[in-house]
């Protein structure tokens, strides 16, 4: 019984395009504010930083944008050339949903009957982000605008891949079932 309960768990991961938990996270950080705010209500409360995170302005109690709060420093690294790479939340986010979007490739070499719903599922997080992109406030920077662009390529690589897999299994690229 507990061999089909995680079967059953497993495949509702092959089903569910793993991109929508970085648009799932992304909303959460947007709209509960942990981010920024979408709209400063006084333009001139805003915080202007440096490439470090150190204010430059200092206001009493300014606000932070989700612009911000994307380009804020998680860690730096000392490079050999002495130069020092800033690392920020942005570029951590972006990582971590190129690492799903492999994965959602690989996924895609299946040419089962849940391979067919995850890449109607994958169309769908792929509208919504457009969605998003287009309408909300907050959504409008360029890193939501790649994580768009990883959820079309996840459809188009998806249908692409499954396809030539397809074709590859049945055989048919001489004819029908591999027939001359």
């Amino acid at each position: 019984m507990a061999q089909a309960r995680g079967s059953a768990g497993f495949s509702i991961l092959n089903v569910m395009p793993l991109l929508v938990f970085p648009l799932i996270v992304y909303n959460i950080l947007v709209f509960t504010g942990a981010l920024g705010v979408r709209a400063p209500v006084d333009p001139s409360k805003v915080c202007l930083t440096n490439l470090d995170g150190s204010a430059a302005k200092s206001a009493g109690d300014c606000v932070t944008t989700v612009d911000q709060g994307l380009d804020s420093a998680v860690f730096t690294i000392g490079m050999f050339s002495g130069d020092s790479w800033h690392v920020s939340f942005g570029d951590v986010f972006l990582a971590l949903s190129l690492v799903l979007l492999f994965i959602e490739i690989v996924k895609a070499t299946r040419t089962d009957s849940t391979s067919i719903v995850n890449h109607g599922l994958s169309m769908l997080v792929a509208v919504i982000c457009i969605i998003q992109f287009v309408v909300s406030q907050g959504f409008s920077n360029s890193v939501f605008f790649l994580l768009t662009l990883m959820t079309l390529l996840d459809v188009v690589a998806g249908f692409t891949v499954t396809i030539v897999a397809a074709k590859r299994d049945f055989g048919s690229s001489g004819g029908l079932a591999g027939t001359q």
